[in-house]
């Protein structure tokens, strides 16, 4: 007879036995996840419940798993939709691959900040490799922690059942059916895949006769699940049981619909082209408003003119690896630039072309095509196309949409792998371009000032296309009938993406109007360009100083010339980029100079380096962080490299010699004691140089600093709010995603009254307050933001003629009713129709 194991588990805490059944959450209810008990803790440090090592620890620190003697997999997991919490009351102790002794604290938690922040404390332990068990029981009553039996458990007998996981046996989920009305969309997918990168071993995920690698969001969304699909899940390798568990329990949480419901934003209503009004008229949707009058001109996808030549597989991986490393740089770069140009969507739409570059699955089918002999160039452009294809012929037309970014990102590596130049077609000036899609490489890589207006086949409103669109000012149509394609070159079109509309050979009446209406918006502009070097004061006589946001000298000087009265706004970033290493001293005291220069006397308002975040430095070999927005950027990234700090403070004060007006301000503070850290360093830097200190400010970016405003302004000698950032934190709404962009709006009533608060701070030091983010830049926010009490705008230097026209045209005191009204209002829509009643 053989002998059957018995493990005995004691209680990781002190606390009541409570049965699975009665844990709210069915996950554990449901033994999806695993069978076990659950304890109601009176203790808070979690003691390891037999010897073993730890095989899984979660990111956020409330769960563990443990393989212990017999292969046995133990899952503990401390409370219910404490991964919400996002590490919050967490220490975890240990990682996966250590050992650890029975009764070892493996974890310590905060029992009063969770118990208010979860829905319960009840912590599950969990057998998630159930078929190794042959039996388990557990006693009742009160357990303490370390020394009492918790779970018995009967393990099978050598033979009887592999242990799942182990030693490359499979172990797979039951069937799970989604629930979730909008199926298995691109949040389920992607939480689904960074999970299953946690585990070793391969995850594959099937369903409907197909599979995907469950590591890589791509191949889960190529499977086009939908409601009511039937899905299951499959692990081999170290931790398989383990996987399945996890994942199972994920899936089932996100696929519940009502659950679903309330984590993801609902999603926007289909597209739907405009009907035609007669032959001549193309209709499509508006990807970027505006009209442009032009010449046809087709645009063929730009091809790399790459030699595939076979090679052998080892040389073969290195260039290709060598490639991929190369387009990772570019895109670094390229993120950099648009971060600290304020361009948060653009850089998003690279950013998530950097995440592209590490999906395993588009890396595997590249992999194939190397380990047949195919070559380095072969094998990778037959990879992404291959992967292109296979989304693009999904139903889900914003999946499909995000072929696009598959094949710009895949042309970018096949540029680099291939050594070949990109074969491009000269733009002729004033063209209406037409292509069936662009990415946003092509569009980021164009003339501006040649191309009048895009019209594509492919692509939406909400495209990544449409999106650089819109920060370049230019007016596209998208989804248009395929029939633009057949336009001949050098037809005259009349392209109004107002009405998503292009009308081919339009008569002399229509080319009239849209010459009018084109006319109108630049007579608007010319006037108020023309005004520019007037100062700008409200109709009651407030004079209210206009000033640029800049990144280089040679922005000052345009700034300058559009009517700026200085610089309210210099982005020192500009210096750091696109190079191996920080800037010398020297570099950037002829920097500084050089923008200073731009405005003699005036007041001109620096920046200290603004990193981290949604900002990379490559150089800077910044450590990888689960949440960059919440850790270690701004003034905290500075204070703990004082060697950064301490050159630029030395060349901020060096240029202040030449300019009185030259003045400093620190990004993102977040605490007094941070700013008074900074001042210090300026002041030790002062006295080592033998130079009077310069003015220094503080940028108003979250929402601590506005409510720490008056303490603040008692040491500060000016306030800048950004009012990009500002909105993102006080909203808690990532700004760089497409979904969320539009409502993070300085507008809405919780930033207002955070502008507001900052404000009467200040003015109990009599500190000037001015606003140098977006909504400076806006003319319908000048008369909220005059009427809160703002002394100052900083915009980018083609918006300050329009503002300044904007606030010649404004009465302060009505000004300051409209801001009270709109600060009494309860949502952004709200203050939107105030906003819009007002300007009839």
């Amino acid at each position: 007879m053989e002998h059957q194991l018995t493990l005995r588990l004691l209680s990781p805490l002190d606390g009541e036995i409570i049965s699975l059944d009665n844990v709210p959450d069915p996950v554990f209810a449901r033994r999806i996840a695993g069978d076990g008990v659950s304890v109601d803790p009176t203790s808070s440090a979690v003691l390891a419940p037999c010897a073993g090592e730890i095989i899984y620890a979660h990111p956020a620190g409330h769960a563990f798993t443990l393989r212990g003697e017999g292969g046995a997999e133990v899952m503990i997991h401390v409370g219910v939709d404490t991964v919400r919490l996002k590490g919050e009351g967490f220490r975890l102790k240990v990682r996966a691959g250590d050992r650890v002794a029975v009764g070892q604290e493996l974890l310590a938690f905060d029992a009063d900040l969770v118990a208010t922040k979860a829905r319960s404390l009840l912590t599950q332990l969990l057998v998630v490799n159930m078929d190794l068990v042959s039996s388990l029981k557990h006693p009742a009553g009160k357990v303490r922690a370390g020394r009492d039996l918790l779970l018995e458990l009967r393990l099978k007998a050598p033979g009887g059942a592999a242990p799942a996981g182990s030693g490359g046996k499979l172990a797979s989920s039951g069937e799970l059916t989604v629930a979730n009305p909008t199926g298995f969309h691109a949040r389920p997918a992607a939480l689904l895949a960074q999970e299953a990168k946690r585990f070793a071993g391969t995850v594959r995920l099937r369903c409907g006769g197909g599979a995907a690698n469950a590591k890589s969001l791509v191949s889960i969304m190529s499977l086009n699940i939908g409601c009511g699909d039937k899905l299951a899940l499959e692990a081999e390798g170290p931790g398989a049981a383990a996987a399945v568990a996890a994942l199972s329990a994920l899936v089932t949480s996100v696929l519940d619909a009502p659950a679903a419901a309330a984590a993801t934003a609902p999603l926007p209503a289909p597209e739907a082209p405009r009907v035609r009004r007669d032959p001549r008229a193309l209709a499509g949707v508006c990807a970027s408003p505006g009209i442009a009058v032009g010449a046809a001109f087709q645009s063929r996808q730009d091809q790399v003119e790459a030699v595939e030549e076979k090679e052998e597989p080892a040389p073969a991986r290195l260039r290709l690896a060598a490639a991929v490393e190369a387009a990772k740089a570019e895109l670094e770069v390229l993120l950099s630039r648009l971060s600290s140009e304020g361009a948060a969507e653009q850089a998003a739409v690279f950013g998530a072309h950097r995440e592209l570059l590490e999906d395993p699955e588009l890396l595997e089918l590249a992999e194939g095509g190397i380990a047949k002999g195919a070559g380095a160039v072969a094998a990778w452009r037959g990879a992404y196309q291959q992967y292109a294809g296979n989304l693009s012929r999904l139903e889900n037309k914003l999946l499909a949409g995000r072929a696009v970014d598959i094949r710009d990102v895949g042309a970018r590596v096949l540029r680099l792998v291939s050594g070949a130049p990109l074969k491009r077609r000269e733009l002729p000036a004033g063209c209406i371009l037409l292509a069936d899609e662009l990415t946003p490489s092509d569009v980021a890589g164009l003339d501006k000032a040649g191309v009048a207006g895009i019209c594509t086949v492919g692509g939406g409103a909400s495209s990544h296309v449409a999106i650089f669109c819109r920060a370049a000012g230019l007016p596209a149509i998208a989804a248009a009938p395929a029939a633009i394609l057949e336009i001949k070159d050098g037809e005259t079109l009349v392209l109004d993406a107002d009405s998503g509309e292009l009308r081919t050979k339009p008569e002399p009446a229509e080319l009239k109007e849209a010459a009018g209406r084109q006319a109108e918006v630049s007579r608007r502009r010319e006037a108020a360009v023309s005004a520019a070097g007037l100062e700008a004061r409200t109709k009651d006589g407030k004079r209210v100083p206009v000033l640029a946001n800049v990144g280089s000298a040679v922005e000052a000087l345009e700034a300058a010339r559009l009517g700026a009265e200085g610089v309210g706004l210099c982005r020192s970033e500009f210096l750091f980029l696109d190079r191996a290493a920080a800037p010398s001293e020297e570099e950037q005291l002829a920097a500084y100079e050089g923008v200073a220069g731009a405005f003699p006397g005036r007041e001109v308002v620096i920046r200290v380096l603004d990193v981290g975040g949604d900002k990379h430095l490559p150089y800077l070999h910044l450590a990888k962080e689960e949440n960059p927005f919440l850790g270690e950027r701004g003034l905290r990234l500075l204070l703990a490299r004082p060697e950064l700090l301490r050159a630029q403070l030395r060349a901020l004060l060096l240029a202040s010699r030449g300019h009185a007006g030259l003045k400093l301000m620190f990004p993102m503070v977040s605490e007094l004691d941070e700013f008074r850290a900074a001042k210090a360093a300026l002041l030790r830097e002062a006295r080592a140089l033998g130079l009077p200190l310069v003015k220094c400010g503080v940028m108003i970016e979250v929402p601590s600093a506005a409510l720490q405003s008056a303490h603040l302004a008692k040491e500060a000698d000016f306030f800048s709010i950004g009012t990009n950032d500002l909105s993102q934190y006080t909203l808690a709404m990532d700004r760089g995603n497409p979904k969320l962009a539009g409502r993070a709006w300085a507008g809405d009533p919780a930033v207002l009254r955070m502008i507001d608060l900052t404000v009467k701070g200040a003015g109990v030091h009599g500190r000037p307050v001015g606003v140098c983010g977006g909504a400076a830049g806006d003319p319908v926010l000048a008369p909220l933001l005059l009427g809160l009490g703002v002394d100052e705008l900083s915009a980018p230097p083609p918006a300050v003629p329009l503002i300044k026209a904007a606030v010649r045209e404004l009465d302060l005191g009505a000004c300051r009713a409209l801001a009270a009204e709109a600060l009494a209002l309860g949502s952004a829509e709200e203050v939107r129709a105030l906003l819009a009643r007002k300007a009839k």
